[in-house]
């Protein structure tokens, strides 16, 4: 792998930082500076230092971001959740796994490794999102019985979806194995109510971490890492 493309892997520096520094002797493989950005070296094998202290590379990244309203669950410039993840967002390759709309909340995974995001994402694996939802009307008998056996929206027929209403009916759970636009709202809609809020809670094993404020995110556990994998390497059932 190229120098100045490893350094810039990260999010620490910019490919253009990375070669700046590089050229400045900033940077060290095992022991010796290396001006030259375009060398070839060895992530695994090398040893490599950024300013004396050894530079840590990460194949992939995995990151818990509590999503705020407002924000659009996209890669390109502007109030984007990439850009809530300040310079660990620079890292080259980073995306949503699956998207929230712009005015729900809560759980967004963002990562950029593509095989495990496609994995968790393929209906075949039915691995669950879970909403918190606030809803008026209240949520009747016949709209509970709705969504549990599949709600046909028109365009396509959701599947029987997990439904826990509070005692009010105003508000409760939801968990699709989809993730179709609006599929929720749609849902609650075609049920006979309105959604005035909405908040992913979680997603497949991982569940919202509350000590997460809106726009605050971290890293993965690595026993968390293990339990998507996990959820997302299991044969799809058919239903």
């Amino acid at each position: 792998m190229r120098l100045d493309k490893l350094i810039a892997s990260n999010g620490g520096f910019s490919r253009r930082q990375a070669a700046e520094a590089i050229r400045r002797g900033r940077i060290a493989v095992n022991g010796e500076p290396i001006r030259k950005p375009d060398a070839a070296v060895d992530p695994d094998a090398d040893r490599i230092t950024v300013d004396g202290e050894p530079f840590v590379y990460a194949l992939y990244v995995y990151y818990m971001l509590n999503k705020p309203a407002g924000y659009v669950s996209s890669t390109e410039d502007g109030d984007t959740v990439i850009a809530l993840l300040g310079e660990d967002g620079k890292r080259p390759g980073l995306f949503p796994c699956g998207r929230l709309d712009i005015d729900t909340e809560g759980l967004l995974l963002i990562t950029d490794d593509g095989p495990l995001a496609h994995l968790l994402l393929s209906p075949r694996r039915h691995v669950e999102k879970e909403y918190f939802f606030t809803c008026s009307p209240a949520i009747t008998d016949e709209g509970i019985k709705m969504i549990e056996s599949g709600v046909d929206l028109g365009d396509f027929t959701a599947k029987p979806a997990r439904i826990a209403p509070s005692d009010d009916r105003l508000s409760g759970t939801v968990a699709v194995t989809e993730g179709k636009f609006h599929q929720v709202k749609r849902m609650l809609s075609r049920a006979g109510s309105e959604v005035t809020y909405l908040k992913r809670v979680r997603f497949g094993t991982l569940d919202l971490d509350p000590a997460l404020a809106p726009g605050e995110y971290r890293p993965l556990t690595d026993d968390e890492i293990s339990a998507l994998r996990r959820a997302a390497e299991k044969e799809g059932i058919k239903q």
